[in-house]
């Protein structure tokens, strides 16, 4: 079957084709508008369907909208219970009714479709979807059976769904609902200290690791976990709390987040020892908005019941129009290929990058040895733009839309955040060879391959690495496979050899405001606009003129 998956409500706009059980491509529509979180202003800064990013997916197989079996809509208007949206109510109806509409915009943006063939899949479900029948568990044989944790902002009625899935299919056991919310509650926290809603929450948990959690007792008698697989989060009065002046970061900022933090943390733990002891499962998949946070996720690997975690690299919003196709693909008898990576996005020849090349009129090189070549730029601290094979699916660079450093110099941490135009607590990640992330990584699992956990730096690393520790000694690491990313391997390699450090640091290329880049396009204009000394596109070099 050809099962396109949607997700257009809320944020995140994305499209996924899953054919046959097997996932070709999966796009966020930001990397084709430019728009970040696909935001608009209001009022339309929350619905955009993935027009852009849905045709790509069906040009990417060859297939037309005609030629789709269905397609899942990832948010089921008849969930929606009046009454318990929060902070957005007003716009409740308008959105309810946009999504009841929602097959024939797609028929508009899709000429050719049959408005017959969308289902609606419910939100919490397409994100359980998302992780439990992609996470890459097992060998063939392995059905796969696994724990199921899905925290965020909120769904239709809903905020968080605990379950399991057995024999690729979803048994539920556990839902919150609304007002209830862990991610209302990081989004309020992340709107109180001047940080944009549904957008920086990753910022106040970096600003986490430089406070105290003295906040917490007073926190912790209104958000506590209920003993049956859901929790409670009774309204806070923020302004009670360390008012922040617009530019002014302070200690009690810095003690407020890790109070919220420290209070996320543990009530995930009770959650998460809640559903082992009901499903006696050794491993658990995370998706939702709430599991991007990567310090919450090592604290349930280290502490938690668990033996195994794997959380959907796309657990945000973009990950439901994934998981409502697979959800589909399931439910017609179609078991679901597992993820081997998340380059699902665009990617580009070299005749085509060398095209938009000629077209720039940029002096550029094909380097017998590209690895080498990059690696040298890195070792005399140049930073390099790093872009090759196809997009990444989610938040995260991984090697393929990236912008890379040397992590031995404490300075380039502030280097790259000027660059990129961010604030100065916010850290970079290192990217290291998965059979070397041990001797200097602890704590969190290895292998990592998506950022999504963060890991102690060993102290005898920790001085030579000190663009990538963050200030609590950390860093959300990302391990390289030789077998998977040959050349993004040789050039690690090749590091090592000129410095004697296995690690490079490893952050998104884009700048502040502004989704990553995802065409050639787009990398030659952050290029050209930033005081960035390589760019590694393709088997082409571009160096900055001096």
């Amino acid at each position: 079957m050809r099962i396109l998956g949607i997700n257009g409500v809320f944020h995140d706009p994305a499209a996924a084709l899953v054919v046959d059980g097997r996932v070709v491509a999966a796009a966020e529509e930001e990397r084709f508008s430019r728009r970040k979180h696909g935001k608009r202003p209001v009022p339309f800064s929350t619905w955009e369907l993935p027009e852009q990013a849905a045709r790509w997916c069906l040009a990417q197989a060859g297939l037309s909208p005609a030629d789709l079996d269905l397609v899942g809509y990832s948010y089921d208007p008849a969930f929606v219970e009046p009454g318990l949206a929060g902070h957005d109510a007003d716009w409740e109806e308008l959105r309810t009714t946009y999504a009841q509409r929602a097959p024939h915009f797609l028929r508009t943006a899709l000429p050719g479709l049959d408005t017959g063939i969308v289902r609606f899949v419910r939100h919490h479900v397409a994100h359980a979807a998302s992780a439990g029948l992609a996470a890459p568990f097992g060998d063939p044989g392995d059905p796969g059976d696994t724990a199921v944790l899905v925290a965020d902002g909120r769904g239709e009625s809903l905020s968080s769904l605990a379950g399991e899935y057995r024999d690729g299919k979803l048994v539920e056991l556990a839902t919150q609902r609304l007002p209830h919310s862990l991610g209302l509650l990081y989004e309020e926290v992340t709107e109180h200290l001047g940080f944009a809603r549904s957008s920086d929450e990753y910022k106040v948990m970096a600003l986490a690791s430089y406070g105290e959690p003295r906040f917490l007792p007073r926190l912790a008698g209104r958000v506590a976990a209920t003993g049956d697989g859901g929790f409670r989060t009774d309204p806070v009065a923020w302004e009670d709390y360390a008012p922040r002046r617009t530019g002014e970061l302070l200690p009690e900022h810095a003690d407020l987040a890790a109070s919220v933090q420290r209070l996320v943390e543990g009530v995930l733990l009770e959650l998460a020892g809640w559903l082992h002891e009901q499903t006696g499962q050794r491993r658990l998949v995370m998706a939702g908005g709430t599991a991007l946070n990567c310090v919450a996720n090592t604290r349930l690997f280290a502490e938690g019941p668990f033996d195994e975690i794997w959380v959907q690299p796309a657990a945000g919003d973009a990950g439901t129009a994934l998981g409502a196709a697979l959800h589909l693909a399931a439910e017609f008898g179609e078991p679901a290929q597992r993820l081997s990576g998340v380059d699902l996005g665009r990617g580009f020849s070299d005749e085509e990058i060398h095209a938009w090349l000629e077209r720039a009129k940029v002096p550029y090189e094909r380097p017998r040895d590209l690895a080498a070549t990059v690696a040298q730029s890195l070792a005399a601290d140049e930073i390099v733009a790093w872009f090759q094979g196809r997009a990444e699916y989610g938040p995260r660079a991984l090697g393929h839309r990236s912008l890379l450093a040397h992590p031995g110099h404490a300075e380039n941490l502030e280097r790259l955040n000027d660059v990129k135009g961010r604030e100065q607590f916010r850290p970079v990640a290192p990217m290291v060879p998965v059979e070397r992330a041990a001797e200097i990584f602890r704590r969190g699992p290895i292998p990592s391959p998506y950022m999504l956990f963060v890991h102690e730096v060993a102290e005898d690393w920790r001085p030579r690495i000190p663009a990538v520790t963050h200030v609590d000694g950390t860093a959300r690491i990302q391990t390289v496979d030789a077998a998977r990313e040959p050349l993004l391997a040789g050039m690690l390699g090749e590091f090592e050899a000129r410095t004697g450090l296995p690690v490079v640091v490893n952050t998104s290329l884009n700048t502040a405001g502004r989704p990553m880049v995802d065409d050639p396009r787009d990398a030659l204009e952050c290029f050209g606009a930033s005081p960035i000394d390589l760019l590694a596109i393709g088997p082409f070099v571009v160096r900055r003129q001096r």
